[in-house]
């Protein structure tokens, strides 16, 4: 008889966590934000953060305020303080600052005494990931704020404290940059959230946006004709990483950083911003997808 009771009891306590679960799906409680969190792969990354660019609500994170070299992805701030203090159709001659590059960094094979657009040096920047580009960039900015010709170490300088000026701004207040381009420096360094805000920022720009968006960008001077080619495989339609509604933004590496994304995509009148980083080289794009397609489900 005891044992009967028991299994009535036991019968009805299922039949009642059923009803509850029918009422309460899982799907209707509120995200826990961490790498636990049901319905995302578990991510590769070291740190990473999923955001509404509209709202800024976090949608997801992992060690999202944990500061970590972020490598190239450094050059959406230099490209947004460079297209708040200047216009893109600004005639830019490239210096000797170019010469500073060391073997091995990322080159747009810029050339001393050319000139093109700042529009054109931020496409030669932010696509195939010119340091040459970000260090003209800089020191161009840097002497039309201070009416002065300066060394390329003393422009660099200032632009770095104009890229912390921005970057404390917009509240992305655990970053620190020492220089335009992302080269490894222990003080050089950034946090996933931090550059979630700042690309948020960034992508407010028509300039900004229109470039990380393309393909590949034709630079035509009175002496050659440059090609750049955006790094961003998920851009790239043949490439096995291709996601569609991907609309920027920027990669990066380093031995110190490993691999970077920040990566932008809108679906449904829905953007959302992505930041991977130290991720290795097949998973910063897999990660990056496995966020995005989670911020595609629950919008």
């Amino acid at each position: 008889m005891f044992k009967r009771k028991g299994r009535f009891l036991f019968m009805l306590i299922l039949v009642v966590i059923a009803a509850y679960a029918l009422r309460h799906p899982l799907s209707n409680l509120p995200l826990l934000k961490s790498v636990n969190q049901q319905g995302i792969p578990s991510l590769q990354a070291e740190a990473a953060v999923l955001l509404q660019a509209d709202t800024g609500a976090v949608i997801w994170s992992k060690n999202a305020n944990k500061r970590l070299y972020p490598a190239s992805t450094t050059k959406i701030v230099t490209a947004l303080v460079a297209l708040e203090r200047a216009k893109p159709e600004e005639q830019v001659k490239v210096g000797k600052e170019i010469h500073e590059r060391t073997s091995g960094e990322s080159s747009a094979g810029l050339v001393q005494g050319q000139t093109m657009t700042l529009r054109d040096l931020l496409a030669a920047m932010l696509l195939p990931s010119g340091n040459d580009a970000a260090r003209s960039v800089a020191v161009y900015i840097a002497q039309k704020e201070t009416g002065k010709k300066l060394t390329p170490e003393q422009a660099i300088d200032r632009f770095a404290e104009m890229m912390n000026a921005k970057a404390t701004s917009l509240g992305a207040k655990d970053s620190h940059f020492v220089n335009p381009h992302g080269l490894h420096d222990a003080k050089h360094y950034a946090t996933a959230h931090d550059l979630a805000l700042i690309a948020q920022a960034a992508m407010r720009q028509t300039t900004f946006r229109d470039l990380v968006n393309q393909g590949e960008y034709t630079v035509k001077t009175s002496s050659t004709r440059l090609v750049f080619e955006n790094r961003n495989k998920l851009l790239q339609p043949d490439s096995e990483y291709f996601l569609q509604g991907v609309n920027g933004i920027k990669t990066g590496f380093t031995d110190e950083a490993g691999y970077c994304l920040v990566s932008s995509a809108t679906r449904k009148n829905q953007p959302f911003i992505a930041v991977v980083l130290h991720s290795t080289e097949t998973d910063v794009w897999l990660d990056s997808k496995a966020l995005l397609q989670y911020g595609f489900e629950k919008s």
